[in-house]
């Protein structure tokens, strides 16, 4: 096993695995607020740091059948949200390659 190494964001206002408090995301790459999770409310980002992908899946989710992949903190393995990969109806392909964190799952710093 090999040493991690974590990216740090320099913004204003950063989102942190709520375990560790490994950096997650930057406040200026949320694209939406009006998502939800397995554990209720719920962020879009258009980028993510200091996390890993497991493998995609087909999963029927509110909005329709989505193929998407859990991911979680490279520093403790928590599962933080998932990954859109591919929407199969038309008004969803904005998702994709998009990532959602749980509000559940995530602190704030700099605040």
């Amino acid at each position: 096993m090999g040493q991690i190494y974590q990216e740090y964001l320099l913004g204003p206002r950063i989102y942190k695995c709520s375990s560790c408090k490994a950096h997650a995301a930057d406040h200026a790459d949320i694209f939406s607020k009006s998502f939800n999770g397995r554990h209720g409310r719920a962020y879009l980002f258009n980028n993510v740091v200091n996390v890993c992908l497991r493998p995609k899946e087909n999963r029927m989710l509110k909005t329709g059948l989505h193929v998407v992949a859990d991911i979680y903190c490279n520093c403790c393995l928590q599962i933080l949200g998932w990954k859109y990969e591919e929407a199969f109806e038309e008004k969803e392909k904005y998702k994709e390659g998009k990532y959602i964190i749980e509000k559940a799952k995530m602190t704030k710093e700099n605040w």
